[in-house]
C-alpha cells in the first residue's frame, strides 16, 4: 500500500464506528466511511473540537450540520499546491487527500523528464492533479463532465499561482472527446483517470465502470506518444481489485517498454499504527 503520509494541513486524526475525523488546515470535520468497522468509542462525544458533522440519510444523500463556525470555503496547501475545501452535498470536500502519493508521482514523472510534456486528466473533478502537472511546467488538458467541477478546478488553479500555465478546461463526455482527439491527430504524453463507478456525461451519456473502462482505455491509446511517459488510473468502485487495473495495463502496455504498478492507497490515523484504505491505483511508466 502506497500512504499518504507527508502532509501538514490535513490530519486523520481518528476512526471508529463507521465514523473518520479529520483535521482540514484549522477545520474538523466528521464524516462517514464505510471501511471504518472497528468501534472504540463515540467520535463526536469524544471530541470537542469539531466544527461539522456530515450525517446521512436513509433516504439517500445527506446533510453537514455544523457544530462551530465554518467557513463557505477554505484553503489548504500540499507542499506547494494550494487547494480550496467546501462542504459538498454527498460528504465530500472536494479534495481526496490519500491522492497525494498519485500528485507526488506525476510531478516526479514530469520532472525528470525535463521536457516539456503533455497531459490529459480524464473524469479530472475538481483538478488536483491538473495543478500538480501544470506546477512542474506539464501543459494540460482537463476534461470533466461538470461544469461545476470545472469551475472549481479553476479556482485551485488559481489559489496554487498558475493561472498563467498552459491549461484547458473541457467539460465533456471522456469517450467522445478521446475519440475526437484521435481523429484530430493530437498527442499525450501521459494521461490520468479517475472514472467513477457509475456516472452521466455532459449530455446524459451513461457510464458503468465494468463496461466502459476498457473500451476508454483503448481508445486513449489511439492518443498517446509512442513512448508515453505515465498512464494513471485511480479507483474506488468497490469490489473492484487493483489486479484488474494490473490486467488491463498488461493487455494494453504489452509492447512498451516500461513496468507496470498496481496497490492500494491509503492515510495513516494519527497517534496509531493503523492505515485507513481508501483506493486502488494501476500505473504505467516508462523506464527512468
Amino acid at each position: 500500500m502506497r500512504i499518504a503520509n507527508t502532509w501538514k494541513d490535513y490530519q486523520l486524526v481518528d476512526c471508529s464506528n463507521g465514523e473518520k475525523l479529520e483535521r482540514w488546515g484549522n477545520i474538523y470535520l466528521l464524516r462517514p466511511d464505510p471501511q471504518i468497522i472497528w468501534n472504540h468509542g463515540n467520535l463526536l462525544e469524544n471530541h470537542k473540537e469539531i466544527n461539522a458533522v456530515y450525517y446521512r440519510s436513509n433516504k439517500g444523500g445527506g446533510h453537514w450540520e455544523n457544530l462551530k463556525s465554518t467557513p463557505s470555503m477554505w484553503k489548504i496547501k500540499y507542499k506547494h499546491l494550494t487547494f480550496c475545501i467546501k462542504q459538498m452535498g454527498f460528504k465530500h470536500t472536494g479534495l481526496f487527500p490519500e491522492q497525494a502519493v498519485n500528485w507526488d508521482f506525476c510531478m516526479e514523472k514530469i520532472e525528470k523528464a525535463n521536457r516539456q510534456v503533455k497531459v490529459l486528466n480524464l473524469f479530472a473533478y475538481t483538478g488536483a492533479a491538473s495543478v500538480a502537472c501544470l506546477s512542474k511546467g506539464a501543459s494540460v488538458v482537463h476534461v470533466d463532465s461538470s461544469r461545476g467541477m470545472n469551475e472549481w478546478a479553476k479556482e485551485n488553479v488559481k489559489a496554487s499561482h498558475l493561472e498563467n500555465a498552459p491549461i484547458r478546461f473541457i467539460v465533456d463526455d471522456v469517450l467522445k472527446f478521446v475519440k475526437r482527439e484521435a481523429r484530430r491527430g493530437n498527442k499525450y504524453d501521459a494521461i490520468i483517470m479517475d472514472p467513477p463507478s457509475y456516472g452521466k456525461g455532459a449530455n446524459g451519456e451513461i457510464w458503468d465502470i465494468e463496461k466502459d473502462l476498457d473500451p476508454l482505455i483503448c481508445a486513449c491509446m489511439d492518443i498517446l506518444v509512442d513512448e508515453p511517459l505515465f498512464f494513471l488510473i485511480n479507483s474506488y468502485t468497490t469490489g473492484l481489485s487493483s489486479s484488474v487495473l494490473g490486467n488491463l495495463l498488461k493487455i494494453y502496455f504489452k509492447d512498451k517498454k516500461g513496468k507496470i504498478d498496481t496497490g492500494e492507497i491509503g492515510l495513516p490515523i494519527e497517534n496509531s499504527t493503523l492505515v485507513l484504505p481508501c483506493g486502488i491505483y494501476g500505473r504505467y511508466q516508462s523506464n527512468d
